[in-house]
């Protein structure tokens, strides 16, 4: 599968970068076509929350919780282990309950931080994502099937809302069947905090409304996770294919 990674101090969209002062911006784009993400059969949705925008309709909204892994796979790493290590994570939502949609993929490109690999996880609520560090079967397919190919991995969690909707909660459906993930890991300056960093983010959530048609989903939120604090904010963006990452970024 190809997937393709980038890296520069700020996206080059105007707004933001007038609006965003920040002192790391990782940008990871893979490729998941084929991978098809789905629902764990055992998932029941129960709570929902509306918001309400000047400028578009109101939509009903789903709260949902994000979940990021960057690794950094060794040198020697071959065909059949990076198999291996990529079926194991995808396949741990049929073993574990509470993730509600999984995709992964190769990072094809060169990047400063050397990351290799990524996944994408999502779950309902900041209690699932505890659960799932803390699970035995996780614990396990970390320590036989991933860190004996990799020799580090960041994580990053934040929540976010999505359309209140079965099909875009679990990533279902045929616009979700192929497409690219493009996940922005940012550091704001202390100073950027508060008004500065929510008018950012605004005028990221302003492009994907105007921009549907290359555009699947998108999610941002505070990064909470207490190990990757180098990283305060996440954005990830589901691309209808490999080149509207590039033309979004050029608009």
């Amino acid at each position: 599968m190809l997937l393709e990674a980038l890296t520069s101090t700020a996206p080059s969209f105007p707004s933001f970068r007038r609006q965003c002062p920040t002192t790391l911006s990782c940008h990871v784009s893979f490729d998941v076509s084929g991978l098809n993400t789905r629902r764990n059969p055992t998932m029941k949705v129960t709570a929902c929350s509306k918001v309400e925008s000047s400028s578009f309709p109101l939509e009903k909204k789903r709260k949902v919780v994000e979940h990021l892994c960057l690794l950094k796979a060794k040198q020697v790493l071959s065909d059949k282990d990076e198999k291996d290590m990529l079926d194991y994570l995808y396949t741990s939502q049929y073993q574990m309950r509470g993730i509600v949609a999984v995709s992964l993929g190769r990072i094809s490109n060169d990047n400063v931080e050397n990351y290799t690999h990524a996944v994408f996880m999502r779950f309902q609520t900041k209690a699932d994502v505890t659960k799932f560090y803390e699970n035995p079967f996780y614990s396990k397919v970390l320590k036989e099937h991933v860190m004996p190919y990799c020799h580090d991995l960041v994580n990053v969690d934040y929540e976010s809302e999505v359309e209140d909707d079965m099909l875009p909660i679990f990533r279902k459906g045929e616009e979700f069947n192929y497409g690219v993930e493009f996940v922005h890991l940012f550091a704001f300056d202390d100073s950027a905090l508060g008004a500065p960093v929510e008018d950012a983010l605004a005028s990221l959530e302003k492009l994907r409304k105007e921009f549907p048609s290359l555009i699947v989903q998108s999610t941002q939120g505070s990064n909470f996770n207490l190990s990757s604090k180098e990283y305060t904010h996440a954005v990830v963006t589901r691309f209808r294919s490999c080149r509207s990452p590039f033309k979004f970024c050029n608009i």
